[in-house]
């Protein structure tokens, strides 16, 4: 008489651990969605820091060059 290799196992705990991977691997999944969802966060708000620099230095460049032409106006009609 030979003894079964495979222990019978009980289908109701067969299910929930198969629930339970699966649930682990939503969760990880999750995380990881969650992790690259602020890095892009991060990432955006850095872009938006520098296009403001960018912006104020377009309007101080803007300024400068209305100045100097008011300024070269003004010599010209003296």
């Amino acid at each position: 008489m030979t003894m079964p290799t495979r222990l019978p196992i009980n289908r109701h705990v067969a299910g929930r651990v198969a629930a339970l991977f699966t649930l682990l691997m939503f969760a990880g999944c999750g995380a990881e969605v969650a992790g690259g969802a602020a890095a892009v966060g991060a990432m955006q708000a850095k872009q938006a820091r520098q296009a403001q620099l960018q912006q104020a230095q377009v309007v101080d460049a803007l300024k400068a060059a209305q100045d100097a032409g008011v300024a070269r106006a003004a010599s010209a009609a003296d």
